[in-house]
């Protein structure tokens, strides 16, 4: 302070800087949007000042660590933001957090927000919920019915993570797969095509595809096997005995059999499958009830009781074989059962066989008998004159008077060197 002549004094007053003001950034240039596969890339330049002076005034900026990016200083508070790696945008679309810190007492940090966009780049393929799918259909389904469906994701953006399915084409070319199934291509739904017959296909497998819109596209599969269920549309078929034949098969049972006495056994089959395959089998009608049973699992027709003389000879059984499906169908068989006294006792004609023994014999049967019967008569007339030509020469030997007869060639049967064969062919005119 000084004071001069007039009284008056001169004061200088030296302000000392605070570290009281905030920094300020200046954006020169900033990248609106990056793509995510691009390294290397300028995202922006900015500048930041702080209006303190000496230490106060002095600053550094940083980023986190972490962040894919570098922060390199140019000119005095100047820095440029670049990309170190390739960005992915699946992992993270927007950044980042600048912070700038002065070198004051005490020290001062502000920060600053600079939003990066990246852009989305097709690098991630649809993918599946499931690498395989397994469906049920019921057979005989009706056409257009839906039985299921696929799904895939895309982590993309936009028309890269637009999904599209088809049906690929199968390796065997004999199994017409298009007239099978379709699949929607915008959703992945599957509606069978056809009503399918369990008897004749019951499984089928084939992949679905699944494909972005991206440039180049992106694609992945997945497996998908068909299983048709079975449904109770096959009725149980008798095999033994047979239904169709032109004369029934009879069975024969002695009458001393006794009780459980195993008569004969109805063999049947199901086209199904599981419990509409399953068969039980029970006695529907019977000349004697209470004489025969049949067992319910496998069908053998046993007597169940000992037999009487007061029991008719022929028996007629009616079985039923009824399989488990909901609800149930079911076949009829008819058995003929002949009584007899012993294995020994004729064979009774069934009904078919006495009709057709009635019935007019055939024109060359009958040819065949009469020759036969005129041969016989000849023979048997040759050996009778034979016979009465030998008796008149031996009874007229020792007498005058002699069998007229005709001249021919005779021999002595009673000649023990003549053999038999030897009479018969003279007989016959041979030499």
């Amino acid at each position: 302070m000084g004071v001069g002549l007039s009284g008056k004094c001169t004061v200088a007053i030296e302000v000392v800087d605070g570290n009281d003001d905030a920094r300020k950034r200046t954006m020169s240039r900033l990248i609106s949007s990056i793509p995510e596969n691009s390294p290397k890339t300028v995202v922006a330049v900015f500048s930041v000042y702080d209006p303190d002076s000496g230490d106060n005034g002095k600053m550094t900026s940083s980023i986190q660590n972490d962040f894919p990016f570098l922060l390199k200083p140019t000119l005095k508070n100047f820095y440029t933001l670049v990309t170190e790696r390739p960005l992915d945008r699946e992992e993270r679309a927007r950044y980042i957090t600048i912070t700038v810190t002065d070198t004051g007492t005490p020290r001062l940090k502000t920060e600053h927000n600079i939003t990066v966009l990246v852009s989305d780049v097709n690098d991630n393929g649809p993918a599946f919920t499931q690498t395989s799918y397994t469906l049920w259909v019921r057979e005989n389904n009706s056409p257009t019915l839906h039985i299921g469906s696929v799904s895939a994701t895309d982590t993309d953006a936009g028309a890269n993570a637009q999904v599209t399915y088809s049906l690929l084409p199968l390796p065997d070319p004999l199994l017409p797969l298009a007239s099978l199934v379709s699949i929607n291509p915008d959703n992945g739904h599957l509606f069978a095509l056809t009503s399918l017959d369990y008897e004749d296909l019951r499984a089928f497998e084939f992949r679905v595809g699944a494909t972005d819109r991206g440039s180049p596209a992106l694609s992945s599969q997945a497996l998908v096997r068909v299983l048709v269920a079975d449904a109770n549309d096959n009725a149980p078929f008798v095999l033994y005995p047979l239904q169709n034949a032109s004369a029934p098969c009879t069975e024969l049972v002695p009458r001393a059999a006794e009780p459980g006495y195993l008569v004969t056994k109805v063999v049947a089959v199901d086209g199904d499958a599981g419990q509409n395959a399953w068969l039980s089998y029970q006695l529907l009608k019977a000349t004697e009830p209470g004489l025969f049973g049949v067992w319910a699992h496998n069908g053998e027709v046993r007597t169940a009781r000992l037999l009487s003389e007061r029991d008719a000879p022929k028996q007629r059984l009616v079985v039923l074989v009824k399989d488990n499906g909901e609800p149930p169908l079911s076949a009829s068989v008819t058995l003929h059962v002949l009584l007899v006294d012993g294995f020994s006792q004729p064979y009774l004609p069934p009904p078919e066989a006495e009709a057709a023994a009635a019935a007019p014999a055939d024109p060359l049967t009958v040819y065949l008998v009469v020759a036969l019967a005129s041969v016989s008569s000849l023979f048997l007339f040759s050996v009778l004159v034979f016979v009465a030509v030998r008796l008149c020469r031996r009874d007229g030997a020792g007498s005058a008077g002699r069998c007229p007869v005709p001249e021919g060639h005779f021999v002595d049967v009673s000649d023990p060197q003549v053999p038999v064969g030897g009479v018969i062919d003279l007989m016959l005119g041979i030499k």
